[in-house]
């Protein structure tokens, strides 16, 4: 994947280093799924937070790509950026302000893991196992930008939904790199 030889062997090594966000993302889902978040602002804040993680996640990967894929990484982020910002302005306006944005959210993500997975699919056995994550995160993405009965216990699962995507994203992208790197060694 990259033109690089050395970056990859090197990027390989250290394949571990993307457990531990993963990790921090599994362990957001839990947290965020285990609390009773009565209210919206709460929920638009720890949403805010999701996102900024998020794009922080983003800005690392756009420091560990190449080209075009350094590009797209750096938009995305950039976009949470804006989501995030975006859910902490006013957060408990309304339920249909937050489900937009949430919906924002996985709509991007969604798009950018098909995307992904398409273009790997030669290249990573687990290709597939992200085609599924993206089409999940457009199916969630689309039924949080409709009408779901205004009920605050919804809005919770997607928050934590975004968590949980983010660490499996994470957990799939570390083995990718070590398989990479098992199969430069051979």
């Amino acid at each position: 994947m990259s033109s690089h030889p050395d970056w990859g062997a090197q990027a390989a090594r250290y394949w571990w280093v993307y457990l531990i966000p993963a990790a921090a993302w599994l362990l957001l889902a839990v947290i965020v799924f285990r609390f009773d978040w009565s209210s919206v602002n709460s929920i638009a804040i720890l949403f805010g937070i999701v996102m900024l993680g998020a794009a922080l996640n983003e800005i690392a990967n756009a420091a560990g790509s190449q080209g075009g894929w350094r590009i797209a990484h750096g938009l995305l982020s950039a976009a949470f950026v804006v989501i995030g910002i975006v859910s902490f302005v006013h957060p408990g306006d309304t339920f249909d302000a937050l489900a937009a944005v949430i919906s924002f959210y996985f709509i991007f993500k969604g798009m950018f893991d098909l995307a992904l997975a398409i273009y790997v699919r030669h290249e990573v056995d687990l290709w597939w196992l992200r085609l599924l994550l993206g089409l999940a995160e457009l199916v969630i993405g689309f039924w949080a930008a409709g009408d779901f009965g205004h009920r605050r216990i919804l809005l919770v699962v997607f928050v934590g939904a975004a968590a949980l995507t983010r660490g499996i994203t994470e957990i799939l992208f570390a083995f990718s790199l070590r398989r990479d790197g098992e199969v430069t060694a051979a």
